[in-house]
């Protein structure tokens, strides 16, 4: 699946999303598919990630866990080998933690564990898998952008929320301090928080909340692209415009 190089716009763009198969994922795979980038998409579950690649013709499905520590290499080099390098990376996937929703005194300490594992480590892990490709993305087409997606829970704390909440403030900290590093080399670390999304997720976290009161995930995905192509040079900017 490597780019042309006669090919403009979000066509010359490679992009991996990890939690691809639902929610703002899904919506986000979807969303550069339709603009005809180059899209490798991430999930747990087999027969989620064929449904999805089923309707999404020519994106390329990889079964994984972030969370996993071995895994984390086999993804980067399945990501690699289908799309022939990386401009754009979205750690989306995340865990709630302990499901119902508890305070930290009765929160298992495994179950803050798994939480660390999927929205701190894993995106930490990957995008340092990731990161030679990145810079050489970011030398050679001024791509090299890594959207870590957040919540308000990371500068909000809410009880109850206290897994999801510190490690998507610890992720939020590291990409602002990889940021900086990386600031030479023209690789980008972004975070976002999409709002509160009727996704799988947030009906797992909240099951009695009025899903008319909630963001779309595809309005959110939509606010993510551009925030990503904002960070790109204004030949992608323009295609977002076209």
């Amino acid at each position: 699946m490597k780019r042309s190089t006669n090919d403009t716009g979000l066509r010359r763009v490679r992009i991996a999303i990890t939690g691809g198969t639902s929610g703002l994922g899904l919506a986000l795979a979807r969303e550069w598919h339709r603009r005809g980038a180059a899209v490798a998409f991430l999930a747990r579950h087999r027969e989620d990630v064929e449904r999805v690649a089923a309707q999404l013709l020519g994106a390329a499905g990889i079964v994984g866990d972030i969370s996993a520590k071995e895994q984390v290499h086999p993804i980067a080099l399945q990501i690699l080998g289908r799309l022939g390098g990386l401009d754009v990376l979205v750690n989306n996937a995340s865990s709630l933690g302990p499901v119902p929703l508890r305070p930290l005194a009765d929160t298992e300490c495994e179950d803050l564990e798994v939480a660390l594992a999927t929205n701190l480590l894993g995106p930490f892990r990957l995008t340092k898998a990731l990161l030679g490709a990145l810079r050489a993305s970011a030398a050679e087409e001024g791509g090299g952008v890594v959207m870590n997606i957040s919540s308000d829970a990371a500068l909000t704390p809410y009880p109850g929320w206290g897994a999801y909440g510190a490690s998507k403030a610890a992720l939020a900290h590291l990409s602002a301090i990889w940021n900086l590093e990386l600031e030479g080399e023209g690789v980008r670390i972004l975070v976002h928080d999409p709002g509160d999304m009727d996704t799988p997720l947030h009906r797992l976290a909240l099951p009695g909340a009025d899903a008319s009161t909630l963001l779309k995930p595809e309005a959110s995905a939509r606010e993510v692209t551009h925030a990503i192509l904002q960070a790109m040079p204004p030949r992608f900017a323009r295609e977002e415009a076209a």
